[in-house]
């Protein structure tokens, strides 16, 4: 049973194609698009895939989006399912005031960060840091509870609210560097270690709090910006909302 999995964001669109939803299922087909471009997917990318039996998808970028990727699938005879974060789902307890304000590319994260660390040995408390157009830097106990998060602004918007705000800075992209003497590297440096130190501080806490050494999974399309200036041991995961929404769709559409 064909299963399309896919992860908008607030940037671009990728989608992977698995023989069955399942975690260990073959990849048959997978692709990236930006949002702008979604209007190519029916008659490009997804013109040439075997149709999916069955779709979950993880969208951020709101509501006209989500129409015009639903437009796109109307080639297949199939209807998509859509995340939304729960109280509970897949061995994730949700701790947020109210669960379904939880920003699904986070619930689905979670999800895919749990499995990923239970696959490794004995279940341990967790920091998940997703680096995007946003940062979120989320923290789970050992039983999979969801303790709580925090999000701070990307690189990118960093950088825009410093040039809005500040008279005639408007500069290249700098280096990350201990001690910058310039202020392309000063702004570049500067973004990346407050990230930095907002993951610092949620495994500190999470340390204090659960009394164990969490595991620390970073993704994100621009984790690998941030994961050179990392100060503690984590791992960096190129697809974890795939993982996640495998997971997920296991559950969903797997018996």
């Amino acid at each position: 049973m064909t299963f399309l999995a896919m992860d908008v964001g607030n940037t671009r669109l990728k989608w992977a194609l698995h023989a069955a939803p399942r975690r260990d299922a073959p990849v048959l087909a997978q692709g990236v698009q930006f949002l702008d471009n979604i209007e190519t997917l029916a008659e490009g990318d997804w013109a040439q895939i075997t149709p999916p039996r069955c779709v979950l998808g993880c969208l951020v970028a709101g509501e006209a989006v989500k129409r015009r990727v639903e437009e796109q699938m109307e080639l297949w005879d199939v209807s998509a399912q859509w995340v939304v974060a729960s109280s509970e789902e897949a061995g994730v307890t949700n701790g947020y005031d109210y669960p379904a304000r939880l920003g699904a590319d986070r619930w689905v994260a979670m999800i895919g960060a749990w499995h990923r660390g239970l696959a490794q040995g004995p279940a341990r408390p967790m920091v998940v840091v997703m680096v995007g157009t946003a940062v979120t830097v989320d923290a789970l106990d050992a039983t999979g509870r969801f303790l709580g998060g925090l999000i701070l602004p990307g690189h990118g918007i960093m950088l825009r609210a410093m040039e809005s705000g500040t008279a005639g800075l408007s500069v290249p992209t700098g280096n990350v560097v201990d001690f910058p003497t310039n202020t392309s590297d000063a702004l570049t440096s500067g973004g990346t270690f407050a990230i930095v130190g907002a993951v610092d501080r949620m495994l500190q806490h999470v340390r204090q709090h659960c009394g164990a050494e969490p595991l620390c999974l970073m993704t994100g399309g621009a984790g690998w910006k941030v994961a050179p200036s990392m100060t503690q041991p984590f791992e960096l995961v190129d697809n974890l909302l795939f993982d996640g929404l495998l997971e997920m769709a296991e559950r969903r559409f797997g018996h």
